[in-house]
């Protein structure tokens, strides 16, 4: 973590000095603002701590409920995820109190005693296989609690205005009027752009007349967040069970004592109506008993309960307008499926990601409105890619013991298919800002269009091995990385002409890595790099202090074996990575066509005279 270039902080140093609108912030909501946020899910609160780091603009986040989630219905945490809580400076303390997944166990009916259950296999979790951040599983209200940290602590101060409920919107030539009731009565605001974040039954979404596409499987799980005595042996272990009285998934919660059980209900019937919501808890748990047979728990208290119908929907339309967007969806409002596989909190995280950085920059100038066309042609197909996935994994889990001809069958699918669940099977297609693969073959452990897969490297100004990954901040900024060639060469005649492409697109005034974030990894051992280009060495802050930790070296230390070139397929010719704000690669390049960033970034980009100074 870096500060002190704005003069000596004595505090805490994860809270930013407030900037902009986030000085002497109003309590009441303005009149007008920027960005109206409606809903405090996940990625409406994502979208505020984004948002945050651009105190230029007022943006408002509004909650019908009264105050915080405490409690809620969401809990597993994919790699990809505690990836971003990096990014958003949580990740080490969200890790610390969640559970771990580190194993799966699979259950499944004696083949000399059917009606008892026993257990047949056990695979590793595939986090760490693929990733070195945990599956974790942690109540999605402290996950809000974090975000919710990051958005007030961050320059903007955004805090959630509660108690305020969405009635409806209409777009106009010049803003949207967002009609809203609150605790005096009701009242219009005015908003260049909105966020609708609020649920499965979004009104942002009824009132720009989208609708969810798709079907009810017709198929009913009860699920409860439960404190037991039991003497089923893997209790604090998650497991698939598939019995003759139905399924089971089991999955422990934080904290050592809690744990979380999806109950199979069995079918609906076609006029249920709906009336299988209202089974009893009691009913639940005898289920969840027959199922674990010869096995038993005792409830000693539900902690929360529900039951739901496994639904598989899409929105027709993640945004009001595909030439024009003003108003957008994200989460359960533009996507809805089962709970079981774990994407739904996940895959709205990075809808919210996506989301937030585009608004930042073209509200602030630094790129045209065209850039938010990207948002629906980048999440839709991730959503219809969710949905396809949860049906087959729900289907799976939902079968009947007769149905199953390979009892690995399940063990084996979750293994194969973890990069997508992980959060690191999504790749963007090419677009203005994701390029082509003409010179993937330079870096080809970055794939341009997914996300950057971070590398231990060394840190040269003090040796320390660090994560290259992890030293990126959610603080709306590229990242160019350089990997230099073998000599300097290159390097030294692409730096000296990248400084005029960086400062181009940078306002007038701002610091040099203000806008991107430039920095370089040596092929050699790190007490070798001597002279380093001054684009990687820049002055930051009122004072003027040099920034020295923008310089990195590949080569293995005392205390890391990694080499960022051998892992990510980079030769002695070197490459250019250019990372956006979410962490997606947005292009590869040769070191010798420092004119092919340029052209890129003016794809991108807005011309310094039209960028807001940060």
């Amino acid at each position: 973590m870096q500060f002190h270039h704005h003069g000596y902080v004595s505090g805490d140093p994860r809270v930013q000095n407030a900037a902009g609108t986030g000085i002497d912030r109003p309590t009441e909501l303005p009149d007008e603002v920027d960005v109206l946020i409606v809903g405090s899910g996940p990625a409406g609160m994502l979208l505020a701590a984004q948002l945050s780091q651009f105190p230029q603009l007022t943006t408002r986040i509004i909650e019908k409920r009264d105050g915080r989630l405490a409690l809620g219905q969401a809990d597993g945490i994919q790699p990809r995820s505690v990836e971003t809580f990096e990014a958003f400076g949580f990740a080490d303390r969200i890790t610390a109190e969640a559970y771990n997944i580190g194993w799966m166990n699979f259950w499944a009916p004696d083949p000399d005693d059917p009606d008892r259950i026993v257990r047949h296999s056990r695979t590793e979790d595939y986090a760490y296989k693929i990733s070195e951040y945990p599956h974790l599983i942690v109540n999605q209200a402290r996950v809000l609690d974090y975000f919710a940290e990051a958005a007030a602590h961050g320059p903007g101060r955004i805090v959630p205005d509660y108690g305020v409920e969405f009635l409806g919107l209409s777009v106009g030539t010049d803003d949207i009027e967002v009609r809203v009731r609150t605790a005096t009565g009701e009242r219009s605001i005015r908003a260049q752009y909105v966020v609708g974040s609020d649920g499965a039954r979004s009104g942002v979404r009824q009132a720009i007349g989208r609708t969810h596409v798709g079907v009810a499987a017709r198929h009913a799980w009860g699920v409860m967040d439960v404190l037991v005595e039991t003497d089923f042996p893997d209790w604090r272990i998650k497991c698939a069970i598939n019995a003759a009285a139905g399924n089971i998934l089991h999955i422990p919660r934080e904290g050592g004592y809690l744990s979380r059980m999806y109950i199979d209900l069995g079918e609906v019937a076609a006029d249920d109506d709906h009336r299988v919501r209202q089974t009893p808890i009691d009913e639940v748990i005898d289920r969840a008993n027959a199922i674990l047979h010869p096995y038993t728990i005792d409830v000693m208290q539900v902690a929360w309960h529900s039951v739901y119908e496994v639904g598989h929907r899409v929105t027709d339309q993640f945004v009001d307008d595909l030439d024009d967007p003003r108003v957008f969806l994200t989460g359960d409002a533009c996507h809805t499926h089962s709970a079981k596989a774990g994407q739904g909190m996940n895959v709205s995280l990075q809808d919210g990601f996506n989301l937030g950085w585009k608004l930042g920059h073209v509200l602030t100038g630094l790129a045209p409105a065209d850039l938010l066309r990207t948002y629906d042609a980048e999440r839709r197909p991730v959503a219809q890619q969710l949905i396809d996935f949860d049906r087959e994994w729900s289907a799976l889990m939902a079968r009947k013991p007769g149905e199953i001809t390979d009892p690995d069958e399940l063990a084996t699918y979750y293994l194969a298919t973890a990069e997508f669940p992980s959060g690191f099977g999504t790749r963007y297609a090419p677009s203005v800002i994701v390029a082509g693969d003409a010179a993937a073959e330079l870096a080809s452990g970055f794939p341009v269009g997914k996300r950057f897969k971070s590398v231990e490297v060394v840190r040269v100004c003090d040796g320390n091995p660090v994560h290259l990954g992890h030293h990126a901040k959610a603080d709306g900024r590229w990242r160019i990385y350089v990997l230099a060639d073998a000599d300097g060469s290159a390097l030294a005649t692409w730096a000296a002409e990248a400084r005029g492409i960086v400062e181009r697109f940078t306002p007038a005034g701002a610091d040099l890595d203000a806008v991107f974030d430039a920095k370089v990894v040596y092929p050699g051992r790190w007490e070798d790099v001597a002279e380093v280009p001054a684009l990687f060495r820049p002055r930051s802050g009122p004072l003027g202090l040099t920034d020295l930790e923008k310089v990195f070296a590949a080569a293995p230390s005392a205390w890391t074996s990694a080499d960022i070139f051998a892992e990510r397929g980079i030769g002695a010719e070197g490459a250019v990575v250019v990372v956006r704000p979410d962490q997606y690669v947005a292009h590869v390049l040769p070191l010798d066509d420092p004119a092919g960033l340029e052209q890129f970034l003016a794809g991108v980009m807005a011309e310094p005279a039209a960028a807001a100074a940060r």
